[in-house]
């Protein structure tokens, strides 16, 4: 069973340019076509930016590791996932459901969730996975410093197992947005608790053990992982591919040289318009555009100066014009939402009612009453938000504020929203639900590290909003919540933007040739169902 959220009907088509120029083929159409069924063997070598899901510092442990959200695709190629966020093909119906869970029950009205395991599932060195071995890792996951962390409202010793395949979780108060949580967050990968006790966290995070279709061969952090099939896997058939190695690379036009010359067959995450663009037009390669999720949002740090004043973000609100940004370096081609979903996600609102916009002058005035104003602004190494921050720049000093701009890795990213010492930061708002991953309480939450508000009305309502298990009911508290956070000022959202991922021509697997909504930034690919058509 599953929550009725996740049926709500989303709009796929039309999203940006991407969508417009088409899903996959290497040219304009749909997502790319196998000519026949999928074919067992074979390896493959995908890429990943540095600057995000290619850097894996502190290691692949789900309790360690710090920079768990980028790195969906290593944790799942290992661990596998309790649940996965699925889709159509052509991106539509996304839904959650049941991977190494055999499904689950929300009962008392939502306090409390009962997750019952498949049997006969084992761990790679052959240690049963259970459900003794599933509180072992919920526990230590929620006790982690990973910001893929979920923030379930659980109870005192909420973690129990019940029987051999079951799992209690019990909550405070009703949460109906837990399974929809899962695909995104640390507790959905379950690692051997017999090979991390006999290895210690050191070895182990280098070396993880999973029940996931691949195990490890080797691993340099933030450089190369090398996996290959997992003959004990719980799908006799799965995974098709009997190798699969990540390797982190510089960028996105390193990346494409590199599938172009032939040295590698996937990348996740491109987003620089003039490569996707030429891999689009170029039929050599299959392009596929995630429907969007997360909306940009320039985070303002409300808890020290010269945010603490409202005047100084309304200013910021109206000094910053996300359509001529869209216009003028986009075409368009991404779409300009006022709240924290973008199309692609449930409970996308466009337009908030009240919402201040762009209005120049009114902007002087704000900065004019407050004696001046100086700014610092963040973001992460990437085509999309290089090229937002500078026209914010711009459109700020324009308004007669003084801008400095930063970039950065996103493990020193991390390290400065903990610090709290940040002013504002570009950077994505928003999950395929909004209450999970880097949901709008990933970025507004009183008690998250990465929020720059402390508002326990807004707690309320995005509290409210997880918690009600009617669809109806939650879109009408996100909708208030959005405009609570445009009555406030508390940070202007942007450009709807989504990675594509490209592939060499044979190549095929949901998520990477075909659509799923992403669940943080690029979409979960499913590892065990990729294949690739065989040289002769």
């Amino acid at each position: 069973m599953r929550p009725n959220a996740q049926r709500l009907s989303l709009l796929l088509a039309a999203l940006l340019v991407l969508a417009a120029c088409g899903g996959g083929g290497g040219t304009a159409g749909g997502t790319a076509q196998p000519a026949g069924p999928p074919q067992r063997g074979g390896e493959l070598t995908v890429l990943e930016s540095s600057s995000f899901a290619g850097g894996w510092p502190s290691g692949l442990d789900p309790a360690t590791n710090t920079t768990g959200g980028a790195n969906i695709s290593q944790m799942s190629a290992i661990y596998g996932g309790l649940f996965l966020l699925t889709a159509n093909d052509d991106g539509s119906d996304p839904r959650v459901v049941p991977n190494q869970a055999e499904g689950y029950e929300l009962l008392d009205g939502g306090r409390t969730v009962k997750i019952t395991l498949r049997d006969g599932i084992r761990f790679s060195d052959g240690t049963p996975f259970d459900a003794q071995a599933v509180v072992f890792n919920l526990q230590r996951a929620l006790a982690s410093p990973c910001s893929c962390k979920p923030t379930w409202p659980l109870a005192d010793g909420g973690i129990t197992a019940q029987d051999a395949r079951t799992v209690v979780l019990t909550f405070t108060r009703p949460y109906a947005a837990v399974i929809n949580s899962f695909p995104v967050a640390n507790t959905n990968w379950i690692a051997s608790p017999t090979a991390l006790q006999k290895m210690g966290e050191e070895q182990f995070r280098i070396n993880p053990v999973g029940a996931g279709p691949f195990t490890v061969v080797s691993n340099q952090l933030s450089s190369l992982l090398v996996l290959q099939r997992n003959p004990t896997y719980f799908k006799p058939d799965r995974p098709y591919l009997d190798k699969l190695t990540f390797q982190s690379i510089g960028g996105d036009q390193p990346a494409y040289q590199a599938l172009l010359a032939g040295q590698a067959q996937a990348y996740e995450g491109l987003s620089t318009t003039p490569l996707l663009e030429q891999a689009q037009s170029s039929g050599r390669l299959t392009v596929t555009v995630q429907p969007p999720t997360s909306p940009y949002v320039i985070q303002l740090n409300t808890k020290t100066a010269p945010f603490d004043d409202k005047r100084a973000r309304e200013a910021i609100y109206r000094a910053t014009d996300f359509d001529s940004i869209s216009k003028g370096l986009f075409r368009g081609l991404y779409p300009v939402s006022q709240s924290f979903t973008g199309p692609g996600g449930l409970f996308h609102e466009q337009a908030v009612p009240g919402y201040p916009t762009y209005d120049p002058e009114q902007a002087k005035q704000l900065v004019s009453q407050l004696g001046g104003l100086t700014v610092e602004l963040g973001t992460l190494n990437g085509y999309v938000a290089q090229q937002v921050m500078t026209a914010l720049q711009t459109q700020w000093q324009a308004a007669g504020i003084t801008v400095t701009t930063k970039n950065y890795e996103l493990s020193t990213l991390v390290q400065q929203f903990n610090s709290g010492q940040w002013q504002s930061m570009l950077q994505t708002a928003g999950a395929w639900d909004p209450a999970s991953g880097v949901g709008v309480g990933f970025r507004f939450g009183s008690t998250s590290p990465f929020s720059g508000v402390a508002d326990p009305q807004l707690d309320q309502l995005l509290d409210g909003a997880a918690a009600t298990v009617d669809p109806v009911g939650r879109q009408q508290l996100y909708n208030e919540a959005g405009k609570y956070i445009s009555d406030n000022a508390y940070a202007p959202f942007g450009l709807a933007f989504a990675a594509a991922n490209i592939a060499t021509p044979g190549v095929y697997g949901p998520g990477l040739t075909t659509k799923i909504p992403p669940i943080v930034v690029n979409a979960g690919v499913i590892w065990d169902e990729v294949w690739r058509v065989q040289q002769q």
